[in-house]
């Protein structure tokens, strides 16, 4: 057997494993690899927890979308940020469970799918669970419409009225941030206007 066949074969080995992975609230959680600190509303520090390398990422001139995940409960939130630097829509957001805890990172959206049912955790009704899903990680990690009152394996559910308007605004390429550190310091005067002027 050639090594790339080789290397195929163990890779299906792996996803039919992790497919079949059923959530244990027992299980410790899972490592992170990453960490990433809001400096600015368009400027993070991003450390590998792998090696201590860290670098700073500056998205200013930029559209993005910002996850900060709450492990506890997962009662995060999403905001959109326009190249100009303004938080124009936010949301709750729920995360993954511990055992399969959404990765910290800066990420491009690299397939977006109005419809879509998880291949790895279909719903057992035959609906649609991933609808107006924006993939960010080559594992599956996708932003998609989903319910905020429960947790997932390691997508972030947005709120069904947000959902459909961030999905038509973001575009392949656009940084998706998840960070566990909070980012409202940053996005309070812009929400502020939205929500109570």
């Amino acid at each position: 057997m050639r090594f790339p066949a080789l290397l195929l074969l163990l890779a299906l080995c792996v996803s039919v494993i992790y497919a079949e992975e059923k959530y244990d609230p027992d299980a410790p959680p899972k490592p992170l690899t990453h960490e990433v600190i809001p400096i600015s509303k368009t400027v993070f520090h991003v450390v590998n927890l792998l090696n201590g390398n860290d670098r700073v990422v500056d998205l200013t001139g930029k559209d993005f979308i910002l996850v900060y995940v709450r492990e506890t409960g997962s009662d995060g939130r999403f905001y959109a940020v326009d190249r100009d630097g303004t938080v124009w829509w936010s949301g709750a957001v729920t995360s993954g469970v511990p055992q399969f805890r959404s990765p910290s990172g800066i990420f491009p959206i690299i397939e977006k799918k109005r419809y879509h049912m998880s291949k790895d955790y279909p719903d057992e009704s035959g609906i649609n669970n991933m609808d107006f899903m924006m993939k960010f990680t080559k594992f599956g990690h996708a932003l998609h419409k989903g319910s905020v009152d429960w947790m997932s394996h390691g997508c972030i559910h947005i709120d069904p009225k947000d959902v459909p308007v961030i999905y038509r605004w973001s575009k392949y390429g656009m940084p998706v941030v998840i960070t566990r550190h909070t980012y409202m310091p940053f996005a309070q005067a812009d929400l502020k206007r939205i929500y109570v002027d």
